[in-house]
């Protein structure tokens, strides 16, 4: 994927996990301490320790674009209703069923839109863990929310190969648009199943890919289609529990598993 390949307008239906370079490895550390201290005076669990990727990259440098523009021009992007899953953001959260109580992790969480109503789904006794990799989405989620006063929200920068929370600490984790970008997908899975409780329920979210007929874009951007990526999750250790018929996305797919 290049940087041009970003400049077409119809890539606005993009909402990714995005990541620094290893030249800025510092920064992000030094964002994660910046950031420890939440919304609501909370701390985010603290995570296990995680070791370099042990994996190979499955799409090096996939991130890099959005380390080249301000936040400002993501949010006219990711918020456009041109958009479908930003224009049905309100339907797929009625759908997830989010209880009060509940704490989600939205994962790739970039401008904050489903962060904010996640919020609100679970509740002040809930908690939001907006978990991502660049650290200006991850402020410019906590400046939101203190707007908003939403003292249920955590900010948390996680990290390339882990989403950095801790162990059993999430009832739903939520990736939408994201899961193509990760690049260690088998280390950052498994950070996802040990951040979930027993029974736990991970929605995901993507673009349909299939040869001959989705965009050239996706076909270059997306590297695995819908039934690869079942698989790989069913290997991860979830439960394929649901596929809802969604005609109101066109180029998007929904997918409900249960953490085994």
């Amino acid at each position: 994927m290049t940087i041009r390949a970003f400049q077409d307008p119809h890539h606005m239906n993009e909402r990714r996990l995005t990541s620094p370079n290893r030249r800025r490895g510092h920064l992000v550390f030094a964002a994660i301490v910046a950031l420890a201290t939440t919304v609501g005076g909370c701390l985010a669990p603290r995570a296990a320790e995680v070791s370099p990727p042990r994996e190979k990259s499955v799409k090096p440098g996939i991130n890099d674009p959005y380390l080249t523009e301000p936040v400002e021009t993501w949010v006219a992007r990711f918020e456009a209703e041109s958009r479908e899953i930003y224009r049905e953001r309100e339907r797929l959260t009625a759908w997830i069923g989010l209880k009060e109580g509940q704490h989600v992790a939205d994962i790739g969480a970039g401008t904050g839109f489903f962060t904010l109503l996640f919020s609100r789904a679970v509740g002040s006794s809930g908690k939001v863990y907006a978990v991502d990799l660049m650290p200006g989405f991850v402020e410019h989620i906590r400046l939101l929310a203190e707007h908003e006063r939403l003292a249920n929200v955590v900010p948390v920068v996680c990290k390339e190969d882990s989403v950095e929370l801790a162990p059993q600490s999430i009832d739903v984790a939520f990736i939408c648009d994201t899961y193509h970008h990760f690049e260690y997908p088998r280390s950052t899975m498994a950070s996802i199943r040990s951040a979930l409780r027993p029974g736990g329920q991970l929605i995901i979210i993507d673009f349909i890919r299939i040869p001959g007929v989705s965009r050239d874009w996706i076909l270059d951007h997306v590297r695995a289609g819908r039934e690869e990526v079942i698989a790989e999750v069913k290997s991860d250790g979830f439960t394929l529990i649901e596929t809802p018929d969604t005609p109101y996305l066109e180029e998007n797919y929904v997918l409900r598993f249960r953490k085994r």
